[in-house]
């Protein structure tokens, strides 16, 4: 039997296009999941790996949806084998778990994917730094804008209200009151 296995990062993106891509390979179970891969607990993942038999395939869309470590890729793997099982990757056709040369091909290439992984994370934290030194502010933004929170100080140092009625009054939570300095 020809089991699919369909991820997709956040609640944003829809598995929709790798299910068609699955089905029109021959797979007639998909295990559909909203997680990202740098989580090694899927549980779609494993229950996908419990349902296979001896001769099954796993059958993905890409191999960047089945792990993004080397070594998540190989545990992954090795699970597959080790149930009799093969593992196929529709755009990655060297991606063949029978063969030798297959599993030699997943481990070097699963090294590659890790390595942009990689990549991608220090280009990501180096736009961060940028921004940061040029005075974006990064994450959420302020409750309370500069005037309400210099207001609110002061009526906190006069002492004539409890910090939840200050809290109440410009609809914030007590923590965001009772952290103003």
């Amino acid at each position: 039997m020809i089991f699919g296995y369909a991820r997709v990062s956040t609640d944003g993106q829809s598995v929709g296009a790798q299910e068609r891509q699955l089905r029109e390979a021959g797979a007639e179970k998909i295990f559909r999941e909203t997680a990202s891969g740098a989580k090694t607990g899927r549980a779609q993942l494993r229950r996908a790996l419990a349902a296979l038999g001896a001769d099954d395939v796993l059958l993905v869309t890409r191999l960047d949806r089945l792990a993004r470590s080397t070594r998540d890729l190989l545990v992954t793997l090795d699970a597959i084998t080790a149930q009799g099982a093969r593992f196929r990757s529709l755009a990655d056709t060297w991606a063949d778990t029978t063969t030798a040369h297959g599993r030699l091909m997943l481990t070097v290439l699963g090294g590659l994917a890790e390595f942009e992984r990689e990549l991608i994370r220090a280009r990501t934290a180096e736009g961060r730094a940028r921004a940061k030194a040029e005075g974006v502010h990064m994450g959420r933004q302020p409750t309370l804008t500069p005037h309400q929170r210099a207001e609110a100080q002061k009526r906190r140092a006069a002492g004539k209200e409890t910090i939840g009625q200050m809290a109440r009054s410009y609809d914030v939570s007590r923590w965001t009151i009772q952290r103003l300095e």
